[in-house]
């Protein structure tokens, strides 16, 4: 398993709630990524990275596809509501 080189950015408040959802559900990245590509969002492996670090911004059909595989709400992943 590799480690982010980066710090946490400030473009979404979504990526470090997908990442946690997705390692609970023991997702790999090319997992959700095959699930966003089924659910119609193209997302590239950088883009995923990007938008777990934060420094991606996310856009609605996105955060909705993310929720939606991922089984959590969006509440969820914008910090709103506890799993």
């Amino acid at each position: 398993m590799r480690l982010r080189k980066q710090e946490l950015g400030d473009r979404n408040l979504v990526g470090a709630r997908v990442e946690a959802a997705r390692k609970k559900k023991g997702m790999k990245q090319k997992e959700l990524l095959a699930q966003l590509q089924v659910n119609g969002v193209d997302m590239n492996a950088s883009g995923l990275s990007k938008l777990e670090g934060q420094i991606r911004y996310v856009t609605d059909m996105e955060l909705v596809a993310l929720a939606d595989i991922l089984e959590v709400s969006v509440d969820f992943l914008l910090g709103r509501a506890a799993h």
